[in-house]
């Protein structure tokens, strides 16, 4: 297993090792356990002190290239392409504090976001990729999925709410999927963020201390937490079936919560810088706009 560059206190900037190939889940067998949800791989910092700096430093060119996308996604509805975040991780892992501190430093206008619950009797009824395709951003928008289509395997495998030839299936209609998407022109982008089982309690913890807190908490999250292996365990087997280099899973640790946003959004500016955006060339004569202009 490719663990190597995932192990230990990496301080490799982005430019000179991409964070997508630092936090690149293993090809073939995967095993969450063996990966430290406490490391910080490829953070260019000095840890927490900086952390905020390091993050809002990668604010100006990721706000850039998301307007780029948009525009090209207005002019060129045709060929622009669209990228969809999605974000898996146990209760606790940070889900909503890497939209905010992430996502949050683009402008909203150009966000698609979208929180996944328990499936309505409607959803229920279809296809269980029916609620996602539903949910897909279009051309030159950025989509946030909290949860996803992976669920149905995750949950979906723990709780046995469908029978295990259903749950295999799925594996390859996840593949299938997300080919297409690809296809289509997505990017995407799949962060699982891997917190560990002594961290979530402190998490946990700190909803039931703190008043502002109790809103949070979820009695049920407790039920979860008694099956974390069993968790794990599909976790480990989502990431060994659906993890094509086309659609590759990122596993983010994120017990350091500043770690845990400082690499979703480096990611997100890793993954619009490859893209070479340009900026929409006008359709119009600019000179003569300018001299018609002139004269109003």
């Amino acid at each position: 297993m490719q663990q190597t560059a995932r192990m230990g206190n990496n301080r490799t900037k982005h430019a000179e090792s991409p964070l997508s190939e630092l936090l690149r889940a293993p090809r073939g067998s995967v095993d969450l356990r063996a990966i430290d949800t406490n490391d910080a791989p490829g953070y260019p910092g000095d840890g927490k002190e900086d952390a905020d700096e390091q993050r809002e430093s990668l604010e100006p060119e990721l706000d850039d290239l998301q307007e780029r996308l948009y525009a090209q996604g207005k002019v060129n509805p045709e060929t622009a392409p669209r990228l969809l975040l999605i974000l898996q991780g146990l209760d606790t892992s940070g889900k909503g504090g890497a939209i905010r501190h992430a996502v949050g430093m683009v402008d909203p206008q150009g966000i698609k976001l979208t929180a996944f619950k328990a499936p309505t009797e409607e959803e229920r009824a279809h296809h269980f990729l029916w609620r996602i395709e539903r949910a897909l951003p279009g051309v030159g928008m950025i989509g946030v999925f909290d949860r996803s289509h992976y669920e149905d395997v995750l949950i979906g495998r723990v709780e046995n709410l469908a029978p295990p030839d259903v749950i295999e299936r799925r594996y390859d209609e996840i593949n299938a999927f997300e080919a297409g998407l690809v296809e289509q022109g997505y990017v995407l982008v799949k962060c699982l963020l891997h917190i560990s089982a002594d961290e979530q309690k402190a998490r946990l913890q700190e909803r039931l201390d703190k008043p502002d807190k109790h809103w949070k908490y979820n009695p049920g999250d407790l039920g979860t937490r008694a099956k974390w292996d069993a968790y794990l365990d599909a976790f480990n087997v989502a990431l060994e079936r659906c993890n094509p280099d086309s659609a590759p899973w990122y596993v983010i640790p994120a017990d350091k919560k500043w770690y845990r946003d400082w690499a979703v959004t480096e990611l997100l500016r890793e993954k619009l810088a490859a893209l070479r955006l340009e900026w929409p060339k006008a359709e119009f004569d600019v000179e003569e706009e300018k001299r018609r202009l002139a004269e109003t």
